[in-house]
């Protein structure tokens, strides 16, 4: 794909969607972390159920750390996978207290320390909490990159690091953003809705679905 393409593409998303955000809801960095161990393998409206009830009542290092383990566990059991969550974020709350002051770090390597979390969710962190142009690529980004022929790869670091050399500067703050919304609600895995997309005229894949619109109707 070249670059004029891909401009069109961001140039595209950008006019439909300005300001393009987590679904995860927060108020703080802090929060946010949490929130994103939390949706390891969950959906973001089961980790704001899950948040709508802890946040009140626990929203920063210290407070978390004095409900315990097993007092955490209780408050997101709603989640999969709650029990190894809950040791992670508990243990990530001492860190955070003892090494830096209580505020999570807008660094990648103190972040990647912390426990339960790798370079996507630093890179969410980066990007969403701090405004760092990062690229936290997931299964959403992975496909789309891919699919569309944006950026290719075989893996998740190799499409993270084409996408911050490929993408048009004016749009890698947001592009994480917009990569993951398309993903999840028009160029699905196992039918792509092509014919609400509005790409389908600039996307390189060669399945489209039935009904793609003309490139008029697209922009």
């Amino acid at each position: 794909m070249n670059r004029a393409k891909r401009t069109e593409i961001f140039r595209r998303w950008q006019a439909a969607n300005p300001e393009p955000t987590t679904e995860l809801a927060y108020s703080t960095p802090f929060e946010l972390l949490v929130a994103v161990i939390l949706s390891a393998q969950a959906t973001d409206k089961g980790v704001n159920l899950a948040t709508a009830r802890l946040f009140p009542e626990a929203s920063t290092p210290a407070a978390i750390l004095a409900l315990g383990e097993e007092g955490l566990r209780e408050r997101i059991r709603t989640i999969g996978l709650f029990n190894s969550k809950a040791k992670h974020i508990i243990a990530t709350c001492r860190i955070l207290l003892e090494e830096h002051g209580g505020e999570v770090p807008a660094d990648r390597r103190a972040l990647e320390t912390l426990p339960g979390v790798g370079r996507k969710t630093a890179n969410v962190i980066l990007n969403t909490a701090f405004g760092q142009p990062t690229m936290a690529v997931d299964t959403h980004i992975f496909r789309v990159a891919n699919r569309t022929g944006i950026a290719p790869g075989r893996n998740p670091l190799m499409v993270e690091r084409r996408l911050l050399r490929v993408v048009p500067r004016p749009f890698l703050q947001h592009a994480h953003h917009w990569l993951i919304l398309h993903g999840r609600y028009v160029c699905t895995a196992r039918r792509p809705r092509c014919a609400a997309c509005l790409i389908a005229d600039l996307c390189e894949y060669p399945d489209k679905t039935a009904g793609a619109p003309p490139a008029a109707a697209a922009g």
